[in-house]
């Protein structure tokens, strides 16, 4: 008989997940936001359904697929269940997400941001769409007639087709006229303002012309999601058989997977319907009708030809992250970094001190190696360039390139060929488990000793990203840490992931136990009558041995405070299960994707930052790593970020007990707080005194010898 699942304070993951992208959603709908932001928002809610479907749903469909009967350890349902509580809940975000986009839409072209249809061209617009399709839309068309001699076409996942109900003679059939990912998204039409047509809107207004040899009677424009869930590590694959070749060989699969859902923008016959149905071997349940276009990327690339004035008014300021206070510009960072631990907090700060580090490093005679874990990389990096120019120059350079990064997989494999070709140790992780862990580990010999200079990250090494998602960046010199830090990079070397470490956190092995430890020693307090307390900041919490452990804590009287941004499978505020657990969720103009983990009250707080998410892939099937913060500037510099997020009252939502999400009270009198907007002006007062401080240290020129030959004995000294 199955052990029946306790779900009186835990909700199921996937619901919990489309909560959150409502999150996003309503940002959208947000008046206090920007009008194109709000467009974006929108943008975003869409991407992440479509990602939705790829992954999670993709993986509850193999596991309704499974001979193994497969209960949910938070809700108790089967892969058949889930996958109706999806479907039941999905017609209502595509009407909120439409209803969304349609008002978006009005008010921008009152301000003559306008997306416009066929029928609401102008003659001269209709004469300029009729030229672009004719000179460089036409001759890229591939259109199809299915019959007897051509089967029903591959359509790529979250490609673009046309279907086309024909008619010949009396005999009815059926065309396809896929959209090539060539094109650009939409056509800009002459005139004032951004007026603009998409491009399947223009292939569409023109397929007639195709099949002249056919009557339209109807057509659609449709998207087909297919099953991207690939986990490699699950394949089989030849003993011997490179692993980067294999991964090339998963890619070209995860196109061809079965479809998870079918979009059709419009509503379409019911006959059209259960053709693609058939055709598609998809139940009519997985089958959406939207009124907002399919895909909404285009949105992004719409920015940057906003008239300068429009732009000023409908999108965000424009903010640069900053040089923080606490490291001087113009002056060499490894000296700095020797001398005291540094925090920085993307993109509230720049990724620049990171980099230049990592540049002084290749060049830095006394460097000896330099070892990394990399999960992504932007397609243009100059980390990557650094490393390879470190070992061109001789250093030691190790890198743990992760292929698996879903998504990223054919820009790491790239990266990994650039980095060997540099002369760099590349190795590729394990078959079970990823290496998500941000850790860079610096080794430095100089009079005979070694000198560590360690990086624990929260996010990826990714200079794009670092200006769109909040991450810490801890660099420090530390002996301990450098020496858990090395001991991590030698046992991935040789596929040990039992090692436990005395101060660093690392998963799969010591990280969870240590978690469980700490929220034990808070327990006890709180039975002792002692002060007690936990935060944790992270993205996900599905985890169920820790909920329990959580839900425990609450239990014993510990009040525990969680920021999540995202998927939260604990439901607070319970009587008498979790009444002193609060959570609550920040969306904003950055993406919330830093970590913390604290433990205690005032200044015993055990704190730590690290990589990994309270879920159980990330504590048991992932390498993560975790660092201690011991230096007393940086603890109060990440208390004062959970105060900040804790008074959050603007962007902040609480979760409530059934599942939703609620605004969180302003109480009277007291101002607004958005702990994005408070971290941006913090930033920017403290780009100020560093430029300060970087003036300071300018040698004026007629006087530059002796000031610098001082700084540079200054620095000497300091290491």
């Amino acid at each position: 008989m199955a052990e029946k699942i306790d779900t009186r304070y835990t909700q199921e993951r996937e619901l919990s997940w489309l909560k959150f992208d409502l999150r996003v959603l309503e940002e959208a709908a947000d008046e206090s936001v920007p009008l194109f932001e709000r467009l974006k928002f929108a943008a975003i809610f869409t991407s992440n359904l479509d990602e939705f479907f790829m992954i999670r749903v993709g993986s509850i469909t193999d596991m309704t697929l499974s001979k193994q009967t497969h209960v949910d350890n938070k809700s108790g349902l089967t892969p058949a269940q889930q996958m109706e509580a999806i479907c039941r809940v999905m017609p209502d975000l595509y009407r909120r997400r439409d209803k969304t986009v349609k008002e978006l839409e009005k008010r921008l072209c009152a301000r003559g941001i306008c997306r416009l249809s066929m029928d609401e061209l102008s003659e001269g617009e209709r004469e300029q769409t009729e030229r672009w399709f004719r000179d460089y839309v036409q001759p890229v068309l591939s259109p199809i007639v299915i019959g007897s001699h051509m089967p029903f076409p591959h359509l790529p996942s979250k490609s673009l087709n046309i279907i086309l109900s024909l008619r010949r003679e009396g005999e009815h059939c059926f065309g396809v006229l896929p959209v090539p990912k060539s094109l650009p998204p939409f056509l800009v039409l002459e005139g004032p303002g951004l007026r603009y047509v998409l491009t399947e809107q223009i292939v569409m207004g023109y397929a007639a012309r195709l099949f002249s040899a056919y009557k339209v009677e109807e057509q659609r424009i449709v998207s087909v999601t297919r099953n991207a869930d690939i986990s490699p590590e699950d394949e089989d694959y030849d003993v011997g058989e490179d692993f980067r070749d294999h991964m090339q060989k998963v890619l070209k699969r995860r196109a061809r997977l079965a479809p998870v859902r079918l979009e059709f923008q419009g509503e379409p016959s019911k006959e059209l319907r259960r053709y693609l149905c058939q055709r598609l071997e998809l139940a009519d349940a997985y089958v959406f009708c939207s009124k907002a276009p399919l895909a909404m990327g285009y949105v992004y690339g719409l920015e940057s030809r906003l008239p300068p004035e429009s732009a000023v008014e409908l999108c965000y300021p424009p903010y640069t992250p900053q040089w923080p206070s606490s490291l001087v510009k113009g002056a060499p960072l490894i000296p700095q970094i020797l001398r005291r631990d540094v925090l920085l907090f993307y993109p509230y700060h720049t990724m620049d001190p990171f980099l230049k580090l990592i540049r002084e490093a290749a060049a830095d005679p006394l460097v000896v190696s330099i070892k990394i874990t990399i999960y992504r990389l932007a397609s243009t990096a100059k980390l990557a360039e650094y490393l390879a120019a470190a070992a061109e120059n001789g250093k030691d350079v190790t890198v743990l390139m992760e292929l698996r990064a879903r998504f990223d997989e054919q820009n790491n494999i790239r990266w990994a060929q650039r980095l060997e070709e540099a002369g760099c140790t590349v190795f590729y992780g394990f078959e079970r488990y990823k290496v998500h862990s941000k850790l860079c580990l610096i080794t430095r010999q100089e009079k005979g000793h070694i000198q560590y200079i360690t990086q624990v990250g929260t996010g990826n090494y990714n200079e794009k990203t670092a200006k769109l998602y909040t991450d810490f960046c801890f660099l420090t010199a530390s002996p301990a840490i450098g020496s858990d830090a090395a001991a991590v990079f030698r046992n991935l070397s040789t596929s040990d992931l039992k090692a436990k470490y005395q101060y660093l956190l690392v998963s799969p092995n010591s990280l969870k136990d240590r978690l469980i430890h700490m929220i034990d020693g808070e327990i006890q307090k709180a039975r002792q009558g002692k002060k007690a307390g936990i935060f944790l900041k992270t993205n996900s919490v599905t985890d169920r041995e820790l909920i329990d452990k959580l839900a425990e804590a609450s239990q014993a009287g510990v009040p525990v405070t969680m920021n999540v941004r995202g998927i939260c499978c604990l439901r607070p505020g319970v009587p008498g299960l979790t009444d002193h657990i609060k959570v609550f969720s920040v969306v904003g103009r950055y993406l919330e994707h830093a970590r913390i983990y604290a433990f205690g009250v005032g200044e015993d707080t055990k704190l730590y930052i690290g990589s990994a998410d309270l879920m159980t892939r990330n504590t048991e099937r992932r390498v993560e790593v975790a660092c201690p913060i011991w230096d007393p500037a940086v603890r109060r510099q990440i208390r004062h970020y959970i105060s900040l997020y804790c008074a959050d009252n603007e962007k902040a939502r609480l979760l409530q007990p059934d599942g939703s999400y609620l605004p969180v009270p302003q109480p009277e009198g007291e101002p607004a707080l958005s702990v994005q907007t408070a971290l941006m002006e913090e930033a920017v007062k403290e780009g100020r005194t560093a430029a300060v401080h970087q003036k300071a240290l300018t040698p004026e020129p007629e006087k530059a010898p002796g000031l610098l030959s001082r700084l540079l004995g200054r620095f000497r000294k300091e290491r």
